[in-house]
């Protein structure tokens, strides 16, 4: 099946142009400047389906880097399954997730991929990959990291938090990032001091600070910041390229800085909670209501100006990409495991329907450039995860993953209006949005139309990734 899209403003990272767009079965033809009337009504007479995208953007779909489908946290599971939470994101522009496989201490590596892939292989309605948990370094671990590299898996996360369940010791990461550096893949790092975390919340709970909002206080900026130097001072005596998830606090992000301008392979995301959400304004509601924006790194405070230092540094690339760490919990039974003592709630957000219209509103509001919003949500992350040539642009050969965003539109996020996500709240109830996804384009397959959706399990299919482009 052929599809034009004509008359839309095709937005890139190095600029925005009038042209058509031409689909022919699940890849991209053709993009042509528009101006050629005798080229375009040929290719409109001939087309099976023209879309009309006059004043409206035409943007490569959304590539969220950062998912936990269906992953066991806390004594409970992300309530999204792969099929859930993949339907989800197609509805909010997002055609793309790289989902994190998970091996536990004394698991096999290679077992804890096989769990993954049988839990999305013919579930998905969008197209994805998998980065690989490492929570036990050891020989084994570090052998199967090879393997992997040449299966197409070829990013590996590391903890400096949860002790006892995920955590790795600075030996342990200082081997894994040995074996990184000989194989080309980026090791992802949550950094966070979990050894002194631990001490912190074991304090607050003795002294009978059980609420949601001590989430936050018992991981200050200072256990974000010490652990992401301390991650840059080993991938430096490794030479291993350094991702680091989730960042929230300005001072860890300042160190991230100071090496980028030394000229090292290290990289950073942040999320859309941590630029529009706070410790005063959700995480300290009243009551047990803060609960549902416990995640982890922790949201910091207003007052102390997080938030305006972050889009600062996502305008400057010290930040890299926006992903979600989408990693839903339902209010009920899940986040409630926590009452009475913070330390049980379920860690995590559910962001993944909404991301492209959270980072576009940062366009409307001046934050950002247009051009800037797709390098972050969709050609930074397919580039640095080895998608690129296939995801994250609108040019000739790569998929047809298309976003049509009408900028005169306008979303109201909320549980009973946008939202597609197996939560049984949002934590962007009534958050609007200066804009809109009209239409959704997976592989050349329209999957969101007219408020619709056209989609269906099965038409996502795994990606097998190459190396990071961003590397030296």
């Amino acid at each position: 099946m052929t599809v034009l899209i004509k008359n839309g403003t095709v937005v890139s990272p190095t600029g925005i142009i009038n042209a058509d767009v031409l689909v022919d079965g699940e890849r991209i033809a053709a993009v042509l400047t528009q101006g050629d009337t005798s080229l375009g009504a040929s290719l409109e007479s001939t087309a099976d389906r023209v879309i009309d995208a006059a004043g409206k953007y035409v943007i490569p779909g959304g590539v969220d880097c950062h998912t936990h489908m269906e992953v066991p946290f806390g004594g409970t599971f992300a309530s999204d399954t792969f099929e859930t939470g993949t339907r989800a994101a197609a509805w909010g522009g997002t055609t793309t997730i790289i989902d994190f496989a998970v091996q536990k201490q004394g698991e096999r590596v290679q077992d804890g991929l096989a769990a993954w892939h049988e839990r999305a292989r013919g579930e998905c309605h969008i197209d994805y990959g998998f980065h690989q948990v490492i929570g036990g370094v050891d020989d084994d671990s570090l052998k199967a990291m090879d393997e992997l590299v040449d299966e197409g898996v070829t990013s590996f996360k590391l903890f400096m938090a949860y002790p006892g369940v995920f955590y790795s010791d600075d030996g342990q990461i200082l081997r894994a990032m040995q074996t990184a550096s000989n194989n080309g893949s980026m090791i992802m790092m949550h950094a966070e001091n979990g050894i002194a975390i631990d001490v912190l919340i074991a304090q607050a709970l003795a002294e009978g600070k059980t609420d949601p909002k001590y989430h936050s206080l018992t991981r200050p900026w200072e256990t974000e910041a010490e652990a992401t130097n301390r991650a840059i001072m080993l991938a430096r005596m490794t030479g291993a390229p350094l991702y680091i998830v989730h960042m929230s606090a300005k001072q860890a992000v300042k160190i991230l800085q100071e090496t980028r301008d030394q000229g090292w392979n290290v990289f950073g995301e942040t999320c859309p909670q941590y630029l529009y959400l706070s410790l005063e304004d959700q995480l300290s509601q009243p009551g047990f209501e803060g609960a549902k924006w416990v995640c982890s790194t922790p949201l910091r405070s207003k007052a102390e100006h997080h938030q305006d230092e972050l889009w600062k540094y996502l305008r400057t690339n010290d930040l890299s990409v926006v992903s979600t760490d989408h990693c839903p919990f339902c209010f009920k039974e899940q986040k409630e495991l926590g009452l009475g003592d913070f330390s049980k709630i379920p860690n995590g957000i559910g962001t993944v329907e909404h991301r492209m219209d959270l980072i576009y509103q940062g366009v409307v509001d001046g934050q950002i450039t247009l051009e800037r919003w797709v390098e972050l949500c969709a050609t930074t992350p397919a580039r640095m995860f080895g998608l690129y040539g296939r995801k994250g642009a609108i040019q000739p050969g790569f998929d047809a993953d298309i976003v049509i965003y009408d900028p005169a539109g306008r979303t109201e996020i909320g549980f009973h209006k946008t939202h597609h996500m197996n939560m049984d709240h949002s934590a962007w109830e009534g958050v609007v949005i200066d804009g809109h996804v009209d239409t959704v384009i997976s592989r050349g397959r329209v999957v969101v139309e007219n408020n619709e959706y056209h989609g269906a399990k099965g038409h996502g299919q795994y990606l097998k990734r190459g190396l990071s482009q961003y590397l030296l």
